[in-house]
């Protein structure tokens, strides 16, 4: 051993071990994403804000696969019409009023051009909304016409929606425990609530879950090269940032069959504005870690240059919902489209993590079949369950206040249950049977939930 190393000092040495600590800590960077065991229609989006209006337009342009949407603060899709003033306005205070009428013909009259998939399929799409009472961005009207419109669309299966409305939230993400004040409209837009907004809407997408992992995490965060996805042109002339995230818990990188959720932030809570802060504690990765689910985080980057051709005017590092990134979105909406930009990187993104699928191998019957109330507004209840294996449906029994028996209420082929029209302040009893070949299978033990108090 040299003299040098031998006086090597102790500040030296904790210099060394904080490097090492932060090196181990820090994402892993990837040039371009992995291939995982991943099926196509197991596949979800969730966005606040800007973020809400892509996954409604990226749900909607895709439908043939997306499995289930979160719209949290979010509106009808091509709700702006391409204008930035209709955006700010209609699309935002609720003022004028929008017209119901074309935007509930608009995903017929694309999908007739075949600019995207056939609106038919979101009748069987999951859909969860949420409008906090303390929002002082997005007004709730604006999600009240998202609501009646995927309502029309959903028909026969209307219990596939969940509608929060009951909560305190400004304008954010909600959490458990993490961020701002509740009622905040401000800050990196990241509100803790006491309200577990991503473990809710992921159930209600997918069915019951495993529990959260609440320490430290097992699963690996890496950036990737969104470049990659937005080629030949360069992330920044989309208004993407250079690098992307991913959350891949550690059995989907050893092969276990995962599916992938899309998490969109909203306008100023990029990576180049805020950091990692949406990556991290948005909540999606404490329930991805322990249920097989990759999350993907594109970003966007805030922009005032000129692309090539036209300009882009994005400060805020929105999403594009209103066509900033089309030459004439008013009569040529491509940004609602699956040539989108946007809307086609995101797809490349997901062909990549799903190339490596299999087919699905036959379902184990579980120990016992788990009912969850995984939430409840002044008026609804959203209910999940875990699956039964060869159920070739599931039927839904109710006991309302007062009733002197529970009633069947619904046959649904999904995992969850969104009950609605219900009273304030009072405690319901649900049970599910599921629908097999040879008859009904047994009912699951009573679940109660009871309703909250109608917000001010």
């Amino acid at each position: 051993m040299t003299t040098e190393a031998r006086d090597i000092s102790p500040r030296t040495i904790l210099a060394w071990t904080l490097a090492i600590i932060v090196w181990l800590s820090a994402p892993v960077r990837a040039q371009t994403l992995g291939a995982y065991d991943a099926a196509l229609t197991e596949t979800s989006i969730s966005g606040i804000s800007s973020g809400a209006y892509m996954a409604v337009q990226f749900a909607t342009a895709w439908s043939s696969f997306v499995k289930g949407v979160g719209v949290i603060a979010g509106g009808p899709y091509g709700c702006s019409g391409g204008s930035a003033a209709t955006a700010l306005s209609t699309c935002m205070d609720g003022q004028p009023a929008a017209n119901m009428s074309a935007l509930s013909k608009l995903p017929d009259r694309l999908a007739a051009k075949g600019q995207i998939d056939s609106p038919t399929h979101i009748a069987t799409q999951k859909i969860y909304l949420f409008s906090g009472y303390n929002d002082a961005v997005v007004n709730r009207s604006v999600t009240d016409w998202l609501q009646a419109l995927y309502e029309k669309r959903l028909a026969g299966h209307a219990g596939n929606l969940f509608y929060q409305t009951a909560i305190g939230a400004g304008h954010a993400q909600v959490t458990l425990d993490f961020g701002g004040a509740c009622s905040e409209n401000g800050g990196d837009y990241i509100n803790r609530c006491h309200y577990d907004q991503a473990g809710i809407l992921l159930q209600h997408i997918y069915g019951a879950l495993n529990p959260p992992n609440r320490g430290t995490l097992i699963g690996t965060l890496i950036s990737f090269d969104q470049g990659a996805y937005t080629a030949p042109a360069k992330p920044a002339d989309e208004s993407m940032g250079a690098k992307g995230f991913l959350f891949v818990p550690a059995d989907c990188a050893a092969g276990a069959a995962c599916r992938v959720h899309v998490a969109l932030h909203g306008c100023k809570q990029s990576y180049d504005t805020i950091g990692d802060a949406f990556v991290r504690h948005a909540g999606y990765n404490e329930w991805a870690d322990t249920n097989h689910i990759v999350v993907l985080y594109p970003q966007t980057t805030p922009s005032n240059g000129i692309a090539p051709f036209f300009g882009i005017t994005n400060p805020d590092g929105c999403w594009d919902w209103w066509g900033y990134l089309d030459p004439d979105p008013t009569t040529t909406p491509r940004f609602l489209t699956k040539t989108g930009p946007q809307i086609a990187a995101f797809k490349r993104m997901i062909d990549r993590l799903t190339s490596a699928a299999k087919p699905p191998e036959r379902a184990t019957a579980p120990a016992a079949q788990t009912l969850v109330a995984t939430d409840a507004s002044d008026t609804a209840i959203a209910l999940a369950w875990t699956r039964v294996p060869d159920a070739q449906a599931y039927e839904v029994f109710r006991s309302a206040p007062g009733d002197a028996a529970t009633v069947n209420i619904a046959t649904v082929t999904g995992l969850s249950f969104g009950d609605s029209g219900l009273k304030p302040a009072s405690t319901y009893s649900y049970q599910i049977r599921p629908v097999l070949s040879f008859g009904p299978g047994p009912l699951t033990s009573p679940v109660m939930q009871r309703t909250r108090t109608s917000p001010p």
